[in-house]
């Protein structure tokens, strides 16, 4: 008898995100409330635990920074809205950092399986803890992991929506560790006439 191997969904970059509805802490919310915004969907395997609670203070820290870019953040964990209520309490209590930003409660692990946050086989929640960066027209724009035993840095995935938008308004591509204001990198002309314009405005 031959076993068979279940493979977790894989959400591809450039396609439709996964839609959700979930329960949170900011009340029931779903993936069309955020569409027109860019969106920073990110996991973490369980509340009070020490390097995610690092995270979610610098995520909330840096929120206006991500609002100034008209993108919003949502967490997700597989405790329940009382547990994440409870957490959030605890870290303005304990830092004085508020976490203003909704935490979905996915008990069953259900957007966790469709965004691929689930690794196969995993027999716990271990693997949960992954970023998505979802563009305002509902798409996959970009997707990181972690280990358990390493937090992410909320400045690169800052960066990385700065990035991604300013390729998008530019039809560019930007280099290692570029930031706003660094040269990016300019599709190469098609046409002769196309390369003297690019000359003139200033392209190498």
């Amino acid at each position: 008898m031959t076993e068979q191997t279940t493979v977790a969904a894989m959400p591809g970059l450039n396609e439709a995100a996964p839609p959700f509805t979930a329960k949170t802490t900011q009340g029931t919310l779903s993936l069309e409330d955020y569409k027109g915004k860019w969106l920073v969907l990110f996991s973490h395997p369980a509340d009070f635990t020490p390097v995610y609670t690092t995270e979610f203070m610098a995520f909330a820290q840096a929120s206006a920074d991500f609002t100034a870019l008209n993108c919003e953040l949502m967490g997700l964990s597989i405790d329940g809205v009382h547990a994440h209520i409870a957490w959030a309490r605890s870290v303005k209590d304990n830092f004085g950092v508020e976490i203003n930003f909704p935490i979905i409660a996915d008990l069953n692990m259900k957007i966790a399986g469709a965004y691929g946050m689930v690794q196969p086989g995993a027999s716990n929640t271990s693997a949960v803890h992954a970023t998505l960066v979802i563009a305002p027209e509902g798409v996959l724009r970009a997707m990181l992991y972690y280990p358990m035993s390493n937090g992410r840095s909320v400045a690169e995935i800052l960066r990385l929506v700065e990035a991604l938008q300013t390729s998008d308004a530019n039809v560019c591509a930007t280099p290692e560790s570029w930031i706003p204001g660094n040269e990016v990198i300019v599709p190469p002309p098609a046409t002769a006439q196309e390369a003297e314009v690019l000359k003139v405005q200033g392209y190498n």
